[in-house]
Parts: structure tokens; sequence; C-alpha cells
């Protein structure tokens, strides 16, 4: 007898899981909680990168609010550690810090989060956000002859989320628990436009598969899921003229940017144990863009 396509297939992931991992199946079930406790961070280690400014910012803010234990915030910029403390005065609850870590260079990144897991005693949830647009359009112009803008991109947007997998993963199988979520972009499931993306769009649709991928590798012990924020008003737009950004909000069906706090409930649901069953998958918060 011939064994349908999708049977096959759920036989081959069960085969896989178990020679993977010693665990018996099924494994244990999750304890009920009540709904508004889902969603809290209540004794949780919350890491996001690309922490002090936009959609990291605020997804930090986010995990604070959600009264997570200790939130950090991971990023480029100089003033990291100042912005962590602004952030603290805000959210008393939670211990909010800040670390300078260049995630495009690998030593730096493991010694980052080696040190945070070394401070705090271990890493729940880690959000792989840090990222840089591409400024220089199409990719036959001259000023693309260097590769520059092309590497940089691949070494923040790609490798920099590799990186941080590699590193906070071993602390997920060590503890046998852990979310890590990717910040992917309706750009990883679209040729979006006005604007000649291409090289931005490749960094994010490989990332997004990164996260199915790591997803299967890693179910014995975490879970990984991506999300795909739409335009954003984050200040990264705030050098293209209005009568451009008018073009962009006609094509979003809702007519405008999200705000950046609007993207940041996505990451919470996924950071916490409401979306216990859920790994290996992408949210959209696009206002619709790609469902038409």
């Amino acid at each position: 007898m011939t064994i349908p396509v999708r049977q096959e297939g759920a036989e081959k992931i069960v085969s896989y899981i178990s020679s993977e991992f010693s665990d018996e199946l099924p494994r244990p079930n999750p304890e009920r909680k009540h709904v508004s406790d889902l969603f809290k961070l209540t004794d949780k280690v919350a890491v996001v990168t690309g922490g002090a400014r936009g959609i990291g910012f605020a997804i930090a803010d986010c995990f604070a609010e959600a009264d997570a234990k200790v939130v950090v915030l991971i990023d480029y910029s100089n003033d990291v550690v100042e912005v962590a403390q602004e952030l603290s005065k805000k959210n008393k609850g939670s211990k909010i810090v800040g670390y300078r870590c260049d995630v495009s260079k690998s030593e730096q990144v493991e010694e980052t989060i080696n040190s945070i897991e070394s401070e705090f005693g271990t890493i729940d949830v880690f959000v792989a956000n840090a990222g840089v647009v591409w400024k220089t359009g199409n990719v036959i112009n001259k000023e693309n002859d260097d590769y520059s803008s092309w590497n940089q991109l691949m070494d923040v947007n790609l490798n920099g989320v590799y990186y941080c997998s590699r590193f906070v993963g071993r602390i997920f199988q060590k503890n046998q628990k852990g979310s890590f979520i990717i910040t992917a972009s309706m750009s990883a499931h679209i040729a979006n436009v006005p604007m000649n993306l291409t090289p931005y769009n490749v960094t994010k649709a490989a990332v997004k598969h990164l996260a199915k991928s790591l997803a299967i590798e890693w179910a014995g012990f975490a879970r990984v899921n991506s999300v795909s924020p739409g335009y954003c008003d984050t200040g990264l737009n705030d050098h293209l003229s209005r009568s451009f950004r008018g073009k962009m909000w006609s094509l979003v069906p809702v007519g405008r940017e999200a705000q950046p706090f609007e993207i940041a409930s996505a990451y919470l649901y996924l950071a916490s144990d409401a979306s216990s069953y859920v790994t290996g998958t992408d949210i959209l918060v696009d206002g619709g863009y790609t469902a038409v």
C-alpha cells in the first residue's frame, strides 16, 4: 500500500524527532494557566538585539510591561546603556540593562551572550531583531560596484542572526527551554514597492526560512518563530519625501504605517506561554499589504 505523502512526511518528522531526542512520545503537556497569566513574562530573562531604537525598543518596552524579570538591550549604538537606564525609569518592575555589541562579529556575540547568562543565570527569550536597510537602490547602480552595501547587509541581517542562534541555542539546549524570535519582514514574502530593496528582501527571506528550519532542529528543547513587520514608523523612512511616503501608505489597505508598539505585541505572544504550541511559524503584521 502506498503511504499518502502527508502521512509519509509526518512519519519522517516523528522518526526524526524520536531519533534526535530521547524523550518518550508524547511529551508532557504544559500546565493550564489563566489567560491573563499566559501573556506575562514573569521570572523570564529576555534579550532583544537592536533594542535601542525602533521596533527593538518597542519590544523591550513591551516585555518590561509584561513583567519580565530582566530585559537586556543589545545594540551597536554608543548610547544603549543610557537608553536602557531611561527605560528602567518607566518600568521599575524589571531590571533593564544595555550591552553594546556588533552582531556581525561572532566573537562579540558569543562574549555578550555568555556575559548575559553569567550575570543573570539564564536566557529564556531571545529576539534577533538587529538589522540594517538597503539605501543604494537598484543593484546595477554604479555605487554598488564595491559590494560594501551588500556585504554589510549580509553581515548584519543574516550572519548576525545566525551567530545569535548558535550561541543562545546552546543555552536553550542546556536548559531544555527557550523561545528564539527572528525579525523577518513582509519583504520576505513579496518584492515590495515602491522602493528597490532586492538585497534586503533576500536577507529577510533567508532569516524567515532560518527560523522555520531551526524550529525543526530545536524541536526537542526550544521554540523558534519569526515576525514579518510591514511598513513601520520607526524614523528610518523620515528621509523620504511625504509624496513618496504617500505612495507607500496608498499600497497598505489600512492606509498608514504601523506604530512600533503594534508590531511589538506579536513578539510578546511568541515570547510568552500563550504560544507554547507555536513553532516554525511566521506572523505577518503588515496592515494587509501582502493580502492584495
